[in-house]
C-alpha cells in the first residue's frame, strides 16, 4: 500500500495581549475564523512558526565552525557536581576547571569518577598551551550571545544551563604523541585543528599565506589570528542579528573577510576579547566597582541599586555600570551569576578583586563589541 508522502498544510496565528483580552478573542472566534497564516514548510526543521531564511545562500557563504575545528566535543558532565567541583584544589586528579563565565574551580578529574570526561578532547588543554573556543549548537531561550573561550578542561554548562543550550568546545591545537629517537619518546607534536579546504579559502579572500606559528611576516596569518577573527564576528551585534534564525538552529557560520584591511582589525579586536575573557593581565579599574565598607564579607542576597551592588545589608561594589550588571553571555549575566553562586560564603581579598575584574572586563567586551560592528558594518566612530 502506498502512502501519500503530500506535507499536511500548517497554518499558525500569533495572539498577543493580556489575559481578558485573549479569552475575549478566543470566546468571539472560531478555528474558521481567526485569520490564519500559512506556513511555508522548509526541510529538515518544519518550524511550526514563521521564520525568515531569506538571507540563507548569504549566510552559507561562511564556512561553518564545527567543519573548520574538526575535532571537537561537548564539555564535560561529572554528574556529581557536588563531589567532583569545588572552590579548593583536590588533593588527587586536581585539574582547572572552567565552571562558568569567569568561574574557575577544580575539578578532581578521575576518569572512573567523572561520568563524561571527555577526555579525547580535553588532554589537549592537559598536554600544552592551548586555547578553545566556546559555543553552542542551538539557542532555546535567547538569541546568540553564546560565545566564550577556554585553556583548561571545561564544564558542559559553561555558557548555559538552558535546555538544549550545551556548550561545545572547539581546541585550537592537537597534541599528537611525539616520535621515538634513539629510544626516547619526543616532546609531543602541536598541529592546528583547522579545516584546510577552509585555510585555503581564507588565504584567497585575504591574500596571505598560512603559517602554523606567529611569524614577523606581515603577509602571513597563524592559527591564533584566525581565531581570534572568528572571536570577533561571533561577539558582532550586527553579525547575530542579521543571522539570529539560522544561529539558532546549528553551529554558527563565520563570513569571510572582504579584504586583509578588515580581516586585521578584526584580528586585532578578537584578540582583545579573547585576553580580556582570559583574564590576561586584567587588572580592576580605580573608581569601578570600588568595595569601600569593612563587614563580614558574606554574600547573602545581590542586589544592583543605583549603581550599587550589595552582598548583604551593609556591603557593596559602587560604581558598577548597568551595562555590565546586565551584560549576558550565553544564558547567564556573569556579574549575577558569579555572587549568586556565592552565596553563604565569604568574600576574601582575591574574590573581591576578582569581582571588580568581572565588572571591568563586561564593560570592556560592550565597547569593543562596538568597535567589531564599527568594522563589520563600516559605520563611523561617533565620538
Amino acid at each position: 500500500m502506498e502512502h501519500n508522502k503530500k506535507l499536511a498544510q500548517v497554518f499558525h496565528y500569533d495572539l498577543y495581549g493580556k489575559r481578558a483580552e485573549k479569552y475575549d478573542f478566543l470566546l468571539n472566534n472560531t478555528l474558521q475564523t481567526v485569520p490564519w497564516h500559512e506556513l511555508e514548510l522548509t526541510a529538515p526543521q518544519y518550524f511550526f512558526v514563521p521564520k525568515d531564511f531569506s538571507l540563507k545562500g548569504e549566510y552559507e557563504k561562511g564556512f561553518k565552525i564545527d567543519e573548520l575545528f574538526t575535532v571537537n566535543t561537548s564539555g564535560v558532565k561529572t554528574h556529581n557536581d557536588d563531589e567532583l567541583i569545588d572552590f579548593k584544589p583536590f588533593v588527587e586528579n586536581n585539574q582547572s576547571y572552567l565552571y562558568r563565565p569567569f568561574d574557575m574551580r577544580f575539578i578532581n578529574y578521575d576518569l572512573k569518577k567523572v561520568v563524561r570526561p571527555r577526555f579525547q578532547i580535553m588532554q589537549h588543554f592537559l598536554k600544552g598551551e592551548n586555547v578553545g573556543l566556546i559555543t553552542c549548537r542551538q539557542q532555546s531561550t535567547f538569541d546568540f550571545q553564546h560565545i566564550f573561550v577556554t585553556e583548561n578542561v571545561t564544564d558542559m554548562c559553561s555558557v548555559s544551563s538552558q535546555t538544549k543550550e550545551t556548550g561545545y568546545i572547539f581546541p585550537l591545537y592537537l597534541y599528537c604523541e611525539g616520535d621515538i629517537v634513539d629510544g626516547v619518546r619526543m616532546h609531543d607534536k602541536k598541529m592546528p585543528n583547522l579545516n584546510k579546504t577552509i585555510l585555503n579559502e581564507l588565504s584567497q579572500h585575504v591574500g596571505l599565506q598560512f603559517s602554523e606559528e606567529k611569524e614577523e611576516n606581515e603577509n602571513t596569518f597563524a592559527p591564533i589570528d584566525f581565531f581570534d577573527y572568528i572571536y570577533a564576528v561571533l561577539h558582532s551585534p550586527i553579525y547575530r542579528e542579521r543571522y539570529k534564525e539560522f544561529l539558532k538552529i546549528d553551529f554558527p557560520r563565520v563570513p569571510y573577510p572582504g579584504n586583509a584591511e578588515q580581516f586585521w582589525k578584526l584580528v586585532n579586536l578578537g584578540g582583545k576579547l579573547r585576553r580580556l575573557h582570559l583574564m590576561e593581565n586584567v587588572e580592576p579599574k580605580s573608581g569601578m566597582a570600588d568595595f569601600p565598607i569593612a563587614g563580614s564579607n558574606e554574600v547573602e542576597k545581590p542586589e544592583y541599586v543605583g549603581g550599587k551592588v550589595y552582598i548583604n545589608d551593609s556591603q557593596f561594589f559602587e560604581n558598577v555600570p548597568l551595562v555590565a550588571w546586565n551584560f549576558y553571555i550565553g544564558g547567564y549575566q556573569p556579574a549575577q551569576k558569579w555572587l549568586k553562586d556565592r552565596k553563604g560564603r565569604t568574600l576574601d581579598y582575591e574574590d573581591i578583586e576578582h569581582y571588580q575584574k568581572i565588572i571591568f572586563v563586561l564593560k570592556e567586551t560592550e565597547e569593543v563589541m562596538r568597535e567589531v560592528d564599527e568594522v563589520i558594518g563600516g559605520r563611523k566612530k561617533n565620538n
